[in-house]
């Protein structure tokens, strides 16, 4: 008999198609309490889209943002605002070079997800503000147990 979501780690290697649901379904229910429009996607830890779900209403661009955001989150192994902040900070040449990167989103909202030291995947959830989609995110991490 498998345990209730949150109380077990469903977070495997690879991640699994039954993680991914259940971060993405924890951050629609958050966002739905919210009631804030998202895009979410969870991604493998070679930045593949798992998962994917867009609450109606929520701008079409946020499709791709998420997704973007999710695959920075798990090529960096960082969460998307310390990438926006180690840019910030970086030299010109540097933060040039890395904001004409593809699928490159500096922006808060997606976090890598880890068991340990082991990167499995990422979340990323675009549409709303940034600190919003930064919550959104954080309820999908908490609900399979990611770091």
């Amino acid at each position: 008999m498998s345990e209730p979501i949150g109380t077990s780690n469903l977070l495997g290697d690879p991640l699994s198609l039954e993680a991914a649901h259940a971060a993405i379904h924890a951050a629609l229910d958050y966002a739905g309490r919210k009631r804030l429009r998202v895009s979410i996607a969870v991604v493998d830890a070679g930045g593949y889209l798992i998962a994917f779900a867009r609450i109606p209403g929520t701008p079409l661009h946020s499709i791709d943002i998420a997704q973007d955001k999710a695959m920075t989150a798990v090529s960096f192994g960082m969460p998307t605002s310390t990438v926006g902040e180690l840019i910030n900070n970086a030299t010109d040449a540097v933060r040039m070079s890395l904001m004409l990167r593809p699928r490159m989103v500096p922006l808060g909202g997606a976090f890598p997800l880890m068991v340990g030291e082991r990167l499995v995947g990422a979340i990323g959830v675009s549409g709303a503000s940034e600190e919003q989609d930064i919550e959104c995110a954080v309820a999908g991490c908490r609900a399979i147990g990611a770091q």
